[in-house]
């Protein structure tokens, strides 16, 4: 078997559509997927998205299989080229894609919050609004614990954690 990895340009948010339909042909396709958390509607959310948003990587068997489909495959924009000519992707760099996603994903929990001991923060709501604080920790049901300077000390304060911003 002489497989090799080539990377695919997908069309525009079409990188899931690509890969399934490469997966019916008899490909091997691979979409390097991360975990981002982002703040949406004053919450903080985990989504999933690609890596590299647009491209994907197919494994083909050059001795069996033709480049040719894949160019024509729904969601699929094209063959990432370097002038005229299609290069192999190695196959440490897809390798090393796939070892970091999978320990990302396993790291990925409720309590891995966008801030850690120590980092400076803003206070986005409630009666401390706009005050800079210094993110002390996080506790269940989404709060935190702040330690905000009133009256000449720093006080210990629970705020929920959609309440935050990194300064």
């Amino acid at each position: 078997m002489n497989a090799q990895w080539f990377a695919v340009q997908s069309k525009p948010r079409q990188e899931g559509t690509a890969k399934v339909q490469l997966e019916r042909q008899g490909y091997t396709a691979y979409l390097p997927m991360i975990t981002v958390r982002k703040r949406r509607r004053a919450a903080w959310t985990a989504s999933i998205e690609p890596l590299f948003p647009r491209y994907l990587f197919v494994q083909v068997d050059i001795n069996d299989q033709s480049l040719a489909p894949v160019r024509s495959t729904m969601g699929v924009s094209g063959l990432v080229r370097f002038g005229a000519i299609v290069r192999p992707v190695p196959d440490a760099v897809v390798h090393y894609l796939q070892q970091a996603e999978a320990a990302q994903s396993s790291l990925a929990d409720e309590q891995n919050w966008p801030f850690r001991a120590g980092d400076a923060v803003e206070v986005l709501q409630g009666p401390f609004a706009g005050l800079a604080a210094v993110f002390e920790g996080a506790q269940p049901e989404a709060r935190a614990i702040i330690l905000i300077e009133l009256l000449g000390r720093q006080n210990a304060v629970k705020v929920p954690m959609n309440a935050l911003n990194a300064l």
